[in-house]
């Protein structure tokens, strides 16, 4: 159980990628207990031993979570609840491109993007809301942060001049755009209650998303994509909350 002193953060999709790089960071301060968010409990030990290992000053647990199943997603948060009582920071992680290697059509990949990228947070958020306000009324300040894309900008994709726009992707590209509304409407729910909410672009980056997401194709690694994710964490981009935030400034939208 985390100390009242800890900042507890849920990640989701932690296994591997981005996800495992921030929450091998944020353990490396003995403030934060990370909940690693996992699909597959056998991948999700895994990634735990794998940081326990590490003998770091934080502390982690795994919380198995799929983010498509409306059950797993209540189980967790009961889980939570009944162990910690509260949730300081919640990071939406957990996404799909949209584009499986064996053949599907343009209607099973859409259903598959929004299902994981868009409605998948839009659940955890609301399952999660009654935990985050308990951090609340103890004083904290609650974070949400919405792992998105440069990939969703509708003002990026009406550039014809940006090389990147050639990848069509568009299940990837219009639910990741979904999703960077579903973060303008959590702000303009929570940011009353002085609640931050973001949505984040760690950019071209090492990651299990696709096979393009390598070194050799150009992706930085996962360690640059996930360490601006903790100066959001941490309050010191909270004049940009509600925004459509990148490493440096903001994407338009």
């Amino acid at each position: 159980m985390a100390s009242e002193e800890q900042t507890i953060v849920l990640i989701t999709g932690a296994n591997g990628g981005i996800g495992f790089e921030l929450a091998a960071q944020l353990l490396r301060d003995n403030k934060y207990y990370i909940l690693l968010g996992s699909r597959s409990i056998e991948k999700g030990e895994a990634a735990v031993k794998l940081l326990q290992e590490r003998e770091l000053p934080g502390k982690v647990e795994l919380l198995q979570i799929d983010v498509n199943d409306e059950n797993s997603i209540s189980d967790a948060g009961k889980m939570v609840e009944e162990k910690h009582g509260r949730l300081d920071a919640l990071i939406n992680n957990a996404a799909i491109t949209g584009e499986p290697q064996t053949s599907a059509s343009l209607s099973a990949r859409m259903t598959a993007a929004f299902l994981t990228n868009v409605t998948g947070p839009a659940i955890i958020v609301e399952t999660f809301a009654k935990l985050l306000e308990k951090s609340e009324k103890m004083g904290r300040t609650p974070r949400i942060i919405n792992v998105t894309s440069g990939a969703g900008s509708i003002g990026l994709r009406s550039d014809r001049t940006n090389p990147h726009q050639e990848m069509k992707v568009v299940p990837y590209r219009t639910s990741k755009a979904a999703l960077n509304m579903l973060t303008a409407c959590q702000d303009y729910e929570y940011g009353p209650k002085g609640w931050k909410v973001f949505c984040f672009c760690p950019g071209f980056t090492e990651s299990n998303l696709g096979p393009m997401n390598k070194v050799e194709h150009g992706a930085k690694p996962t360690s640059e994509g996930a360490k601006p994710m903790i100066a959001i964490l941490e309050g010191r981009r909270d004049e940009d909350h509600g925004g459509y935030l990148k490493a440096e400034g903001c994407w338009p939208w």
